[in-house]
């Protein structure tokens, strides 16, 4: 494994909160930042920039939802949106990820630790990036074997 990996930063973007996770340098393990709540598709795209470039990010991965059956919907149109506007904000490489499920899974998760009400909210966003980004480093990973 390369230690020299770097770090990503995971996005899931949302009208209302997006959350943010990082990896660790060597793109093994990727933990919760935060969930940010700047407001407008363009406020958002500057806080994830600024995030991305103060972690010293060198790639930033975006959740994209798609449909079942793999094709893309009408909110994968504004996901796309977001990364036109995050792209002319930071020279930093964006990607995609199906985050198919990955809500439904942070969902599942903070039920089985018994996470409800007001943490639950505050924690679901985060955790969806998380849950994005280490599935992105995982297939990263595994392409690579």
């Amino acid at each position: 494994m390369d230690i020299t990996h770097g770090k990503y930063l995971g996005v899931d973007y949302g009208d209302k909160r997006t959350g943010l996770a990082e990896c660790d340098i060597s793109g093994m393990l990727a933990s919760g930042i935060t969930t940010v709540k700047e407001g407008g598709m363009r406020n958002t795209a500057v806080r994830v920039a600024k995030e991305a470039k103060d972690r010293s990010c060198k790639k930033i991965i975006i959740g994209l939802p798609k449909n079942m059956d793999g094709t893309e919907g009408q909110r994968s149109e504004v996901i796309r949106a977001f990364a036109e506007i995050l792209a002319t904000l930071t020279d930093i490489p964006i990607d995609f990820y199906d985050e198919r499920m990955s809500t439904m899974v942070a969902y599942r998760y903070l039920d089985v630790t018994e996470t409800y009400g007001k943490k639950r909210k505050d924690k679901i966003d985060t955790l969806s990036a998380e849950i994005i980004l280490q599935g992105y480093l995982d297939k990263e990973r595994n392409s690579t074997k």
